[in-house]
């Protein structure tokens, strides 16, 4: 169903399990199975573009969690590269912005090459079906980073309230715009 090894539309994500830098506590994908759907976002600390969409990610997070929507941030940096993206600043961000969701380490990228994460921030829809967790959209958050209240098209908003619906979203990949995920030994 994939090519390069990284999950394609439609196709079943496998459970994984990261530290969560906030509380010290292993977080993993079945802890969701009661969600409907989960956001899984790949973010950082030093990266311009995750940085703009903070707000927008904690704004979705709570508005779509009384629909049973969970969101999860993972910070798939290598922090030797960029000291801003260590666990102790993880959890120094995720305090100041009092993130609603969990936010987890994957330093050595297995979680993140498995969904064929490049950027960030880049956001991937899980819908639960029948205990397994399905990809049903990958990439943006939006088409502005620079500025939310100049977006033109929610591509994240839009594939939620879908999926909610028992619909298809109309996108289901849309290129992510932000910083190249920083690897081991690059």
């Amino acid at each position: 169903m994939f090519t390069d090894g990284s999950y394609s539309i439609g196709e079943k994500v496998q459970d994984f399990t990261l530290h969560n830098a906030t509380d010290k506590k292993n977080v993993t994908l079945s802890d969701y199975k009661k969600n409907k759907l989960v956001v899984v976002v790949f973010t950082c600390n030093h990266c311009p573009y995750a940085k703009l969409y903070e707000d927008r990610l904690i704004l979705a997070s709570k508005e779509f969690s009384q629909n049973g929507v969970a969101f999860i941030a993972i910070n798939p940096n290598d922090p030797t590269r960029y000291s801003e993206d260590s666990e102790e600043n993880m959890l120094q961000k995720a305090k100041a912005k009092n993130y609603p969701f969990p936010y987890l380490v994957n330093s050595d990228q297995t979680v993140s090459d498995r969904f064929g994460a490049t950027k960030t921030p880049e956001v991937f829809v899980l819908q639960n079906t029948d205990g397994n967790f399905v990809l049903r959209y990958k990439g943006a958050i939006d088409d502005n980073p620079q500025n939310a209240a100049d977006v033109q098209e929610h591509y994240l908003r839009d594939a939620l309230k879908a999926l909610l619906e028992n619909k298809e979203p109309l996108k289901t990949i849309v290129k992510a715009t932000g910083c190249s995920i920083k690897r081991k030994g690059g």
